[in-house]
């Protein structure tokens, strides 16, 4: 009677109201005792593509009902952390091993050797890889694993250690992550796309061939979506259309790139899409906004453990950047006229975050399972004026070296994660942790370069005669110290 039930509330949602059947499903649910899988995965913003009955994957008509794929898994599990040494992938490691999850990083440092190639460091200093790992492990009671391996070249290696270690899930944080230094040179360009397409795509064929069913983890970016071209809220990676003929379909997002990178984080959407429909793969894709903060409860625990924290003008996400300036008392430094609005997320949700996607599989079969990572959205001059107000440090308004609307609107859901159980981390709630950024920049100020501070990586040769003709950047009393 029950199963007859559901199955006519759901024939009737697809006229009728989707918050009434929300309600009556939720009835429903509570009765049979699977209510709380249904509060967990339903979305009504959010909208996720579905499976057809008999577990093959074919695109949504946009009056399915939106269901989230993810089955809640919340056992212990061995998890490999790609890209666990990074400014993201360090604090993740820690929170999934403080969790219970057998932990395992793989990394091949490329981080700590574009430190090198900059001429920069992290403001905290970091301690060496097996310094951190042996530091947690003494304190933790725990065991992470390190080891040294590059994704992108070292396949055979990588598909041994699959079938060495039969992971349960996979967390690929392993990419190179800054848009401005993706645009630096053609080198750059280069590198990004063969290192980061290149990782992706070993990582997928590897989980095919190894013949063993993990769960991928992918760290993707708000990016992906372009800012502004949805003409309204941005969905949780699917959009409902109607096609040629009044044909209603729910298809990908479409991809509006604006960086090497970002088209990186594109292209690894599409193979993700490919692999799940011809070889069933279970793959997760978080669309995550720009991360700010540094440390963790976990990283907070030990020098040692420190997580490092990026400022310069290639690698500084804008509102650490701007925390750093304020506490060295350098001119905050606004591109164009700050109007670009951007998603925000504190590193310690990104942690979190990935948590509930490893214990939120989807299902085999599923399409690919899209969250947006994000807690809130702000525009960068406000921003900028949020840490002026709270360090006294005026703005400067600077030539853009991006290649990108002066001003843009940005709505996101992110309905998924709080379904999940995700309560975020917001600005106006949490001064503390505004406090806290700002306080290790004042700790570590003098190990700043303040020269590094200034982004000298341009969109086109436009954007960086723009620059030259408008170069005059105040770099503040520790520049003149110098």
């Amino acid at each position: 009677e029950a199963e007859r039930g559901v199955a006519e509330l759901c024939a009737a949602a697809m006229v009728g109201n989707s918050r009434c059947l929300l309600v009556l499903l939720g009835l429903v649910a509570t009765a049979q005792g699977w209510g709380s899988v249904l509060r967990r995965g339903v979305s009504l913003r959010g909208k996720s593509s579905v499976a057809r009955m008999d577990g093959a994957y074919a695109p949504a008509a946009a009056k399915d009902i939106p269901i989230s794929n993810s089955v809640s898994d919340p056992r212990a599990k061995k998890v490999l952390v790609l890209g666990g040494d990074g400014f993201c992938g360090w604090p993740t490691s820690l929170h999934l091993s403080d969790k219970g999850h057998e932990v395992i990083i793989v990394d091949n440092l490329s981080r700590r050797n574009i430190d090198t190639e900059l001429g920069v460091s992290s403001l905290t200093p970091i301690a060496t890889p097996q310094v951190r790992v042996d530091t947690w492990n003494k304190i933790s009671g725990k065991e992470i694993r390190f080891i040294n391996m590059d994704l992108a070249q070292d396949y055979d290696l990588f598909l041994q250690l699959l079938k060495q270690e039969q992971p349960d899930s996979i967390v690929h944080f392993a990419e190179q992550r800054a848009a401005p230094y993706s645009m630096k040179s053609s080198r750059h360009k280069r590198y990004t796309i063969n290192n980061n397409v290149g990782a992706t795509h070993n990582v997928l064929a590897a989980i095919v061939e190894s013949g063993i069913d993990i769960h991928l983890v992918h760290l993707g970016t708000m990016g992906v979506y372009g800012y502004g071209n949805s003409g309204g809220e941005i969905p949780e990676g699917y959009i409902d259309v109607v096609l040629p003929g009044g044909r209603e379909k729910r298809i990908l997002h479409p991809a509006y790139p604006g960086s090497v990178y970002h088209t990186t984080k594109c292209l690894d959407a599409l193979m993700f899409q490919f692999y799940v429909q011809n070889d069933q793969l279970r793959v997760t894709d978080l669309h995550q906004g720009i991360v700010w903060g540094t440390n963790t409860e976990q990283t907070s625990r030990d020098e040692r453990l420190v997580n490092r924290f990026d400022y310069d003008g290639d690698y500084g996400t804008v509102l650490n950047r701007f925390l750093m300036q304020g506490a060295l008392g350098i001119p905050l430094t606004v591109y164009g006229t700050g109007g670009q609005t951007r998603a925000l997320i504190h590193v310690s949700d990104t942690a979190r975050c990935i948590e509930l996607a490893v214990n939120n599989p989807p299902k085999s079969g599923s399409p690919v399972e899209i969250l947006n990572q994000v807690a809130e959205t702000a525009r960068v001059r406000d921003l900028a004026e949020l840490v002026s107000e709270k360090t006294g440090t005026p703005l400067q308004y600077v030539t853009n070296p991006r290649k990108e609307a002066a001003e843009n609107p940005l709505e996101v859901s992110n309905q998924k994660f709080k379904l999940l159980g995700l309560d975020p981390i917001l600005l106006d709630s949490n001064e503390g942790l505004l406090e806290e950024v700002k306080s290790i920049a004042d700790k570590y100020k003098d190990r700043c370069d303040v020269n590094a501070v200034v982004s000298k990586s341009y969109w086109n040769r436009d954007r960086a005669a723009a620059a030259g003709e408008n170069s005059k950047v105040d770099l503040g009393s520790l520049a003149k110290q110098g």
